[in-house]
């Protein structure tokens, strides 16, 4: 697609080509219009590639705002080696090939020191390998398919994350209903063009089975798909006390009401992609009984967590979502290896960020390891009366 559908944010919503009102995709939750500042001399320019609309917008707009406000406050606090912060994102749309695009103008274009982004792992990859050879630091919030930071077992010098990882939460979650929920016999439907999605279901496939259960059927669909039933349908006439659906929470909340409606009683798991308001809210309470992993839990009483909650809820009038919290310390990351870097070249800031030990973020500590990926636990969110509390969680 053509530059000119993208819509930039640059400390609001900014336009290119035609306007677009990303208000009335999320509400009061659109950041209100105004310029982004040029990447001059007193700039140190974050560029941000999300999916402001699309199925996903919910996740680049809670990165956004998570974002903008680490930056606020970091502004609010003082200079950065003598310059403020600034921020430019470009949407998406939820698009590989739009990622990619925006990522390459963010760097060619609009010069940014740090590219932080995406969500989704399938968009991530396609712009990684623009971020190593253009040589520019880039940061995923929460993109955990292993291979945006290590592909072909070589680890890419400038591409990092501060997420865990989708081999850890496949297996967290197998671990968890084997040995927690005590179930042995389960299914997995999940989303045959989406890395993310394929990527969880074979971790969680691997494990299960380690742990003496069975994976009975397995079953697929693709990203904007509206009916289920027949894949449901199959699912059923196995009885599976457990279906895996590592999905994001459009389609998740589309297969669990469909689900119910076919008499399907067993409860759902899957990971992070279901962290959304917009999950309950479609699911309309389809999901009850049901369990994914997320990266924290707003329950967690960690002082500096519940910190970052009080804030964004002051700017924004809700409760972050991990993709928030996640987006928050990526963009904390960046200024905290700014400021220890020996000097503001690229490769100074890659090497800063790779020797990031201890650092304290708002969903725990990082410690980059080798593969450029945290060591984090996860915490595992029990869905009642359709809203997700916390049950218990799962340490590296």
């Amino acid at each position: 697609m053509h530059l000119k559908s993208f819509v930039l944010l640059s400390l609001a919503v900014g336009i290119l080509g035609c306007k677009k009102d990303v208000s009335k995709v999320e509400g009061n939750r659109a950041v209100p219009a105004k310029a982004a500042p040029a990447n001059g001399s007193d700039t140190i320019l974050f560029g941000h590639v999300a999916s402001l609309t699309g199925e996903q917008a919910t996740f680049g707009l809670s990165s956004d705002e998570g974002i903008r406000l680490a930056v606020e406050e970091q502004n609010a606090r003082g200079l950065v080696r003598g310059k403020k912060i600034a921020v430019k994102t470009y949407d998406d749309q939820g698009k590989s090939e739009e990622a990619a695009i925006a990522a390459t103008r963010l760097i060619v274009e609009d010069k940014v020191t740090i590219l932080l982004g995406e969500v989704a792992s399938t968009r991530s990859l396609a712009f990684a390998p623009i971020a190593d050879e253009k040589k520019v630091p880039m940061i995923s919030p929460s993109s955990t398919n292993p291979s945006v930071t290590k592909i072909g077992g070589k680890t890419r010098p400038y591409v990092f994350r501060v997420c865990f990882i989708d081999p850890f939460q496949g297996t967290v979650m197998a671990k968890f209903v084997r040995n927690n929920l005590k179930l042995s016999r389960v299914a997995i439907l999940k989303d045959v063009g989406n890395d993310y999605s394929v990527g969880l279901a074979d971790y969680f496939a691997k494990k299960f089975v380690e742990l003496g259960g069975t994976v009975i059927s397995e079953q697929s669909y693709k990203d904007g798909d509206q009916d289920f039933k027949a894949q449901l349908t199959q699912l059923r006439s196995k009885k599976p006390e457990f279906i895996y659906v590592p999905g994001y929470y459009t389609s998740v909340a589309l297969i669990a009401r469909q689900a119910r409606q076919l008499g399907i009683k067993a409860p759902f798991g899957g990971g992070d992609g279901w962290d959304s308001a917009k999950l309950y809210e479609i699911a309309q309470g389809a999901l009850n009984g049901s369990y994914f992993s997320n990266h924290y839990s707003e329950e967690n009483q960690d002082p500096l967590l519940q910190n970052f909650i009080k804030n964004y809820k002051a700017k924004y009038g809700a409760v972050p979502d991990a993709l928030a919290g996640l987006a928050y310390d990526s963009a904390n990351l960046a200024i905290d290896a700014i400021e220890r870097a020996k000097d503001m070249s690229p490769e100074a800031i890659r090497q800063a960020i790779e020797e990031t030990k201890g650092f304290r973020g708002a969903t725990g500590t990082i410690t980059m390891d080798a593969d450029h990926n945290p060591v984090k636990p996860a915490d595992i969110i029990e869905i009642r009366n359709n809203r997700g509390t916390y049950n218990t969680t799962v340490e590296p």
